[in-house]
């Protein structure tokens, strides 16, 4: 790709940065070649799960037209974008199990349970499906999910942490739902938004074998003080299934690919792209402190780093809350790096979740400039005062700082961009 003149102003830069990477990481493609391996010449059912299953499904109906007897989509509230020919689609909520996660899985075990050996199972999966793909084991129900769910959302704890307790408690997680399907054929074809691509963390893997252990449950439990009643304790202590015979899987998309679209932008736009990372996996707001020390040994020209440059960084963060504000990890880290960038010229971070969706809010993530500190200090907000509430969500709409994209029908971690001109 070319590189071209870049635009008037660095926002006008990110926008169109932020565009490109949507676009080009959307799921519609990768499904399709996926499904071009697929040597099935029957009948199809499918089930997908996650924030991204509308758009999933979407490809799959397109592809096997009269051929697909039946499907079940199961995605978060506002993320179905209409009705599909013999698909029936549930939302449900996210990042918490609601009622509506526990019916539509309900049904998902119902048609699985109805297949023969002659049939396959066609199962898409993204982003999100821990918590939209969810039936509790015998002698637990739904509040107890969504309590234990909580408690490690809000601890800090990461993605592996979290589903290596989640898949323990659950019918359909860590390979059973696999079981279900026997003597059925899954072909499984998954949006990764788990760092390093983990099958069994993925939607906290229900058609892969378990590769943690009774400790690993034990060992975070504990790390995070997390309660747990008799029953709980005593399920968390039966192993998990650690082979299925009947699944091939495919991984069609993941933050490099995410990475990827941001350098080919920003060379685009003139830019020289950096790309520091795609295992990015610490607290936002020390993720955000990193990003300005970079960006201010940048201006300084004390670092390799030659302008105009983006520098790019891939990942998941974690929110330890302490406060009971409104934001999510995207916007925590950009708030966050204002305080770094502040009085800097030339100089914008944005932090974008690629699901549209950043934490349990309608923004995307937040995008700071070196003038952001002096708006907010302008409007009479304390930037200290709103971290420690962690309401960045509030802080960064003050000052039009918020990334607005609506949910985007794709779903592979987040992007941290620094702009360097």
């Amino acid at each position: 790709m070319e590189g071209r003149k870049i635009l008037k102003n660095l926002h006008d830069d990110a926008n169109v940065m932020i565009e490109h990477i949507i676009a080009g990481n959307l799921p519609q493609k990768a499904v399709t070649e996926a499904l071009s391996q697929l040597d099935f010449k029957g009948m199809v059912h499918l089930v997908a799960i996650g924030k991204a299953a509308w758009t999933m499904a979407k490809a799959a109906s397109d592809y096997f037209g009269d051929r697909l007897a039946k499907g079940i989509v199961v995605t978060k509230y506002e993320h179905s974008q209409g009705d599909l020919p013999r698909i029936d689609i549930y939302e449900a909520g996210h990042p918490v199990s609601d009622e509506n996660t526990i019916n539509a899985t309900r049904k998902c075990v119902e048609m699985a349970k109805q297949l023969t050996e002659k049939d396959m199972l066609l199962f898409l999966v993204s982003g999100g499906g821990s918590a939209l793909f969810e039936m509790p084991l015998e002698g637990l129900c739904l509040n107890d999910l969504q309590n234990i769910t909580s408690q490690l959302l809000a601890s800090g704890a990461d993605i592996v942490e979290i589903n290596t307790i989640r898949k323990r408690l659950s019918a359909v997680k860590a390979g059973r739902f696999a079981k279900f399907v026997e003597p059925a054929k899954v072909f499984a074809i998954i949006l990764s938004d788990v760092l390093g691509d983990r099958l069994d963390s993925i939607a906290s893997g229900p058609t892969s074998p378990d590769m943690t252990t009774v400790q690993d449950a034990e060992k975070v439990v504990e790390k995070y003080n997390i309660k747990l009643t008799d029953v709980q304790q005593k399920l968390l202590k039966t192993e998990t299934p650690k082979s299925t015979e009947n699944v091939e899987t495919v991984i069609t998309g993941s933050v490099k690919k995410l990475c990827e679209s941001a350098a080919q932008s920003a060379h685009m736009l003139g830019y020289t792209p950096y790309v520091l990372t795609t295992m990015l996996n610490c607290e936002a707001g020390e993720a955000g402190r990193f990003m300005s020390a970079i960006a201010i040994d940048t201006v300084s020209e004390l670092n390799c780093f030659k302008k105009p440059c983006a520098i790019i960084a891939g990942g998941e963060t974690v929110v330890t809350i302490k406060g009971d504000g409104k934001g999510g990890r995207n916007q925590e880290l950009a708030l966050t790096s204002a305080n770094g960038i502040a009085g800097l010229d030339n100089v914008l971070l944005f932090s974008l979740g690629s699901d549209g969706t950043d934490g349990p809010t309608d923004a995307a993530g937040g995008v700071v400039d070196g003038n952001s500190l002096n708006m907010l200090k302008n409007k009479g907000l304390d930037i200290d005062k709103i971290l420690s509430e962690n309401d960045s969500y509030n802080g960064l709409e003050a000052i039009d700082g918020l990334i607005l994209t609506g949910p985007t029908g794709t779903n592979i971690n987040d992007v941290v961009v620094l702009l360097c001109r």
